[in-house]
């Protein structure tokens, strides 16, 4: 369901809501540059059911409400457009009122992010101190925030063949981080986690989501 949450400066944005409300662990989930579509909300939906409260918010709130885009070219020009507008305070604030969200303080709450949103996990591990677990899948802007120090466990997802994030970048990173569970695919190219987009793989999300749930396990309880 559709919920309001309103961030510490006061900015309100919409965000997507599944999972029990009683739940004992939580996640935020952070979308692509596509907004929170039909296929963020089915991430989430997948999440819900193995009993997780999870908060999806609507990052492009800021500059636009009811954003869902496509995956045309010109639906990619358009979420890049609309992303360059957001400061990364203004999308921390926004993650911070989404952890909230999904659980009280004290409580046990993990991020995952894809695409865009896999640079945002990254961020919420190392920017805030809000979450326990961060599992980054294909965030193109991990490499230039690669020497932040993360607060919390970080597990990440790459294909070999994203021709967004070449092979040293994520060299890069897993020298940056040695203590950093780091994943790559092999054949799989940026987005093989959308089962909308061309370049889904479906037997690497699959290995991808198992991994991410392990993951959260070990680390949420």
């Amino acid at each position: 369901m559709r919920i309001e949450l309103t961030a510490s400066d006061g900015h309100r944005l919409s965000a997507y809501r599944a999972g029990p409300q009683d739940a004992k662990r939580g996640l935020v989930v952070v979308q692509e540059i596509f907004g929170v579509n039909r296929h963020m909300r089915h991430v989430c939906d997948a999440f819900a059911a193995q009993g997780y409260a999870v908060v999806s918010p609507a990052l492009f709130d800021r500059v636009e409400r009811d954003v869902e885009l496509g995956y045309e070219q010109a639906d990619i020009q358009r979420g890049l457009s609309l992303r360059a507008k957001i400061a990364p305070e203004q999308v921390m604030a926004d993650i911070e009122a989404a952890a909230a969200a999904a659980l009280p303080q004290g409580a046990k709450r993990g991020i995952v992010g894809y695409c865009w949103g896999g640079t945002v996990a990254w961020w919420g591990a190392t920017r805030s101190n809000s979450f326990a677990a961060s599992s980054c899948w294909y965030g193109g802007g991990i490499a230039a925030a690669k020497d932040e120090k993360p607060r919390c466990p970080v597990q990440m997802h790459f294909g070999d063949q994203d021709h967004s994030i070449p092979m040293t970048d994520v060299e890069a990173i897993r020298a940056a981080q040695p203590g950093v569970e780091i994943f790559v695919y092999q054949g799989a190219g940026h987005g093989f986690g959308c089962e909308e987009r061309g370049s889904f793989k479906a037997d690497d999300a699959a290995l991808a989501q198992k991994r991410t749930l392990e993951f959260f396990a070990r680390h949420l309880g």
